[in-house]
């Protein structure tokens, strides 16, 4: 960064690093560049800039890391952004202008041959992110499965007046939690389940076609979400209930199954009782948590114990009421046919 001041504060204990001339840093990058058919740029943070003590009110890219990969680009030549971070970054211009990116977090000791492995194309990436990244920092805090508003926006929509939503930015955010590129493409199918119904101490299955419609064998992490629509408290509008990684060779199919029960649907409620409630709810399977393909099942009421004893004794009851009646009136019938 230009900063000087802020490049202390962003070392531990404000170690001082030595600073050379910016505009000779630059060319010398870009002499090397000359020399390359493909440009691997690694820039970020450093890890001594994100943690604990290290907050940032703003999170794109330092200013000098930004102008060299301008002037990286300006090239002509392919350019791979090898990008470190230890948190959700601000990435909207180098998604609208870097051809490639590849997130490594702070890998550790394995991290180089890693990342190696993935530049080269010996391995095929499948990873997906754990958080969400945001297309500006006014938008956080930011999480996939917050709570609905009272005036929520409708689904496609950027503005409406008087809606929960911004005047310069839509809702969505850059990259989605579970968001991850591969070098093949994937097609899921639409969702198929056993049953429309679950009861309360049963089960169903949903199920989805996933095929490898790219050039590469790869790797998919195939991802679950479900909504409950109504609660006794607010839910969220989508959580996280499974995954599951799956390798797919170059035009092969597999289905991919899920098992949904009403231990997966608990939640605790007001009283903090780790209750599942019956109603509607929205399963969800896809990529990402926003590319996702939807069904719809109820979850029937469970009847309580008590309530099941409150019927059959009722029922018995009854039963026995009507078979005393029934005695009582052939008594009747066979005194009146004796005085006869």
């Amino acid at each position: 960064m230009y900063d000087a001041d802020y490049q202390t504060r962003a070392t531990r204990f404000g170690r001082e690093l030595p600073r050379g001339n910016d505009q000779e840093l630059l060319d010398e990058a870009l002499k090397v560049a000359a020399q390359a058919d493909v440009i691997v740029a690694a820039l970020g943070e450093s890890s001594e800039r994100s943690g604990e003590s290290s907050s940032r009110s703003e999170l794109e890219m330092p200013d000098a890391q930004r102008h060299l990969l301008e002037a990286l680009l300006k090239t002509g030549k392919p350019v791979v952004l090898v990008l470190f971070s230890g948190r959700p970054v601000v990435l909207t211009w180098e998604n609208e202008n870097v051809p490639a990116i590849l997130n490594v977090w702070f890998g550790g000791s394995e991290a180089a041959d890693a990342i190696a492995d993935v530049v080269f194309g010996d391995v095929c990436p499948s990873g997906k992110l754990t958080t969400t990244f945001p297309q500006n920092v006014g938008q956080l805090p930011m999480a996939y499965n917050h709570k609905n508003t009272g005036r929520p926006l409708q689904e496609g929509k950027w503005f409406e007046k008087f809606r929960s939503n911004y005047l310069d930015v839509s809702n969505d955010p850059l990259y989605p939690f579970g968001y991850g590129l591969s070098y093949t493409t994937f097609q899921y199918s639409d969702i198929t389940l056993s049953s429309k119904q679950l009861n309360a101490d049963g089960k169903l299955t949903a199920s989805v076609t996933v095929t490898n419609t790219g050039n590469y064998d790869a790797d998919e992490i195939v991802q679950l979400y479900i909504r409950d629509l109504v609660g006794s408290i607010t839910r969220p509008v989508k959580e996280l209930k499974g995954f599951e990684r799956i390798h797919l060779k170059k035009g092969e199919s597999k289905q991919v199954t899920f098992t949904i029960t009403p231990e997966l649907l608990k939640f605790y409620n007001y009283n903090l009782d780790f209750v599942c409630e019956s109603g509607n709810f929205v399963v969800m399977i896809g990529r990402n948590s926003r590319d996702v393909k939807k069904a719809t099942f109820t979850l029937l009421e469970l009847i309580p114990e008590a309530a099941i004893c409150s019927i059959r004794d009722t029922a018995l009851r009854w039963h026995c009421c009507c078979i005393l009646s029934a005695f009582s009136l052939q008594t009747i019938c066979s005194i009146l046919a004796v005085f006869a």
